[in-house]
């Protein structure tokens, strides 16, 4: 018989598992208790034991099982009951000691004691249950009671303030405690057929009279229907301190909302942009451009979304995003190459022609090209998803080049028009940025129609702020309510106009978004690449992007420095040189290109060589030490922190944290380090995962 047979066999015949730790239940408690007592009055008449003991041995247990039973607080019931359990055993024990265990008369007694001790024991096992079961619930309402009485005290004293401020009767219906402990809502029904935003006129004072600290208002929205109303009163100033974006890269999607920032409460507040544009204004300090990345980082997440930006004042919105992928200064953790994180940018007029004819043939294509998939849907919106992806057409100070009367500028205000007005059904979209809320900037219809998702970053600026204009209709909104950066109004269809704060958004936070997304772009779907051409195809050329990467101070300048240090510098291993050998930079871009090309179906360069970058390098600096940071302080600062970790080691994370502030390294660049010195056997990996540490070769040769 083969072994496994064996240990079948011996499975089955092994019987029923038996758990001599646990307690007893009623039936086995019984069962145990009538077979001891038959067992000891058998043993007791065979030897002529004593009777005396067992009546002894009964009253003791019935002693101790009441003491007991007082120290944990059982019910008289229960005691009683035990009590009497050992009281009556010991008594038919001691009865068929003297007349036989062995009689009809014995053996049926026992077995009627047994089944009145089971159901006594089952009797008073509900009634503990019971009894515990009502503690508990006693003490839950005494908490509620002392939660019923703060909420009375709030809900009492805004039915009075209310009442004396406004001249309005309410009545409380539910006062609900917000769980960041920052404030409270109350729910309210005006009496007469008053509406919610009669209460929302008196914000101010209303705020003033419940001495709410600054920053924390009385803010009345709608409530469930029209004769229903939502106060938040917000008592913690949450605005005043800068939050950091928050280190959850998951995926987003345009269809289920794009954080953008907090509420006092401490909830986030979404954009929805499917079918809206957005409109984002801020003066000089607000913290405009710091939110403006915050909204590029919550494209960048989303699966089913391509940003273009158009930023004339030097592309500076959207370099940040792009520079690191373009110079090849990030790599995913399978050393692939990153893909810059917005699709397309834009920083001079002749660039930003090229993005918006080309938005406009993709839109005015989609409308064509898929007819039947709109049909088969039977909708009137496009299925926007990863193999559709939406447009979305961010513009730096856009709405001051809708009302510019520059020639330029009005060529382009009319195309961006032209998106806003014909290519919403097409999912392209548009978020537009303003330096304030003024009649200049929404007076245009469009604007305001399209527009719905609106953000005023105050700052504390009260001019060319008019947030009557910015939010109509909502009243109880003043400047002076959020007078710290990154502080302001946000307003959706979903979410009435309130206080909101946006995330603190550092660059090395953009490069490790850049980093996460890069795989999480969709392509550009067919249809579309087709349309927008050459234009779309071509956007990562060398002389597409060469004012990106233009570092020359000036055109009228001297190109070289002389020798009294006289003229700017030349940076020409930046850029291409027409007719000669390309500089280890361009050629650090061609290879960039071509495994962009390769990997994502980009069109190639026409412009790139095939040549190696020769001796006889183009005139001017070459910044080779650009691409490489081989024996840079910044290493040489990064191995002497592996250093210091001694034998414990430390981690990548560690390192670049240390050297942020003085170099500006980031993780990334720490990782790829510490890879060449484990090869070179610098260092020496411990580790796996989130738990793996790199300890020097002079550390590890200890152990």
């Amino acid at each position: 018989m083969s072994s496994t047979a064996t240990a079948k066999k011996q499975h089955v015949s092994s019987g029923p598992v038996l758990d001599w730790a646990a307690g007893h239940g009623p039936v086995t408690g019984a069962l145990s208790a009538t077979t001891g007592a038959f067992a000891l009055a058998t043993t007791g008449a065979a030897t002529a034991m004593p009777p005396g003991w067992v009546l002894a041995a009964g009253a003791a247990g019935a002693l101790g099982h009441t003491v007991a039973g007082l120290r944990i607080r059982n019910a008289g019931r229960t005691l009683a009951t035990r009590a009497a359990s050992w009281l009556v055993g010991a008594g038919w024990t001691t009865w068929a000691m003297t007349t036989g265990p062995l009689t009809w008369a014995a053996l049926g007694s026992l077995a009627t004691i047994g089944v009145g001790i089971g159901a006594a024991a089952r009797s008073s096992a509900l009634y503990e249950e019971a009894r515990e079961e009502e503690a508990i619930a006693a003490e839950q309402r005494a908490v509620a009671l002392e939660l019923s009485a703060e909420r009375r005290a709030i809900a009492e004293a805004w039915v009075e303030r209310i009442q004396r401020i406004c001249g309005i009767s309410v009545r409380v219906l539910a006062v609900e405690m917000w769980p960041t402990g920052t404030g409270y809502s109350l729910d309210l029904e005006p009496q007469g057929g008053i509406t919610w935003d009669r209460i929302a006129g008196y914000s101010v004072p209303l705020s003033g009279d419940a001495k709410l600290p600054h920053g924390c208002t009385a803010a009345a929205s709608p409530g469930i229907h029209q004769g229903r109303t939502i106060l938040d009163v917000t008592t913690v100033n949450v605005l005043k301190e800068a939050l950091d974006y928050p280190d959850d890269y998951s995926r987003l999607s345009v269809l289920t909302g794009l954080p953008w920032g907090v509420r006092t409460n401490g909830e986030a507040v979404s954009a929805y942009l499917r079918e809206q544009c957005a409109l984002v204004v801020g003066p000089t300090g607000s913290g405009k451009t710091n939110m403006l990345h915050g909204i590029l980082a919550s494209f960048a997440r989303a699966d089913d979304l391509l940003t273009f930006v158009i930023d004339l004042n030097a592309g500076s919105a959207g370099l940040p995003w792009v520079l690191p992928a373009l110079k090849g200064e990030l790599k995913t953790e399978d050393d692939k190459p990153v893909r810059p994180g917005v699709d397309w940018l834009a920083g001079t007029y002749e660039e930003a022609l090229v993005m918006l004819d080309a938005v406009l043939a993709i839109g005015l294509h989609r409308k064509k090209a898929y007819q039947d998939l709109l049909s088969k849907a039977n909708t009137d919106l496009l299925p926007i998803s990863a193999k559709i992806p939406q447009i979305m057409l961010v513009v730096d100070e856009g709405a001051e080049i809708l009302v510019s009367t520059d020639r330029q500028m009005k060529e382009l205000a009319k195309k961006i028009l032209e998106v806003i007005r014909m290519l919403r059904a097409m999912g392209i979209r548009t978020v537009l940025t303003a330096l304030g809320a003024t009649g200049s900037v929404l007076g245009n219809l469009m604007i305001r129609r399209e527009g719905k998702v609106r953000v005023a970053l105050t700052g504390g600026e009260t001019e060319g702020m008019d947030l009557g204009k910015m939010f109509p209709g909502r009243r109880g909104l003043r400047v002076e309510q959020a007078p710290y950066k990154g502080a302001g109004f946000m307003g959706t269809p979903e979410s009435p106009a309130a206080l909101f704060k946006a995330w603190r958004i550092l660059p090395n936070q953009i490069r490790d978004i850049t980093v996460a997304t890069s795989d999480r772009h969709p392509r550009l779907d067919d249809v579309s690449a087709k349309a927008a051409g050459p234009a779309y195809a071509r956007r990562w050329d060398a002389d597409r992007t060469a004012w990106m990467l233009d570092l020359t101070p000036t055109d009228d300048g001297p190109s070289e420095a002389g020798p009294a240090g006289q003229g700017g510098l030349n940076l020409s291993a930046l850029r291409a040189a027409d007719g000669g050998q390309g500089s280890p930079e361009d050629e650090m871009l061609r290879r960039f290109r071509q495994e962009i090309d390769a990997q994502f179906g980009t069109a190639p360069d026409p412009q790139t060589s095939g040549q190696g970058a020769g001796p006889d390098q183009p005139a001017g600096l070459n910044l080779s030490a650009l691409r490489g940071e081989q024996d840079s302080p910044a290493q040489r600062a990064a191995l002497t922190a592996l250093l210091a970790a001694g034998p414990e080691g430390t981690g990548a994370s560690a390192i670049a944290r240390a050297l942020t502030d003085a170099y500006g390294t980031t993780r990334q660049t720490v990782v790829g380090w510490l890879k060449t010195w484990m090869q070179d056997g610098t260092c020496v990996r411990v580790g796996e995962g989130t738990k793996a540490r790199y300890v020097h070769r002079s550390h590890a040769s200890d152990d």
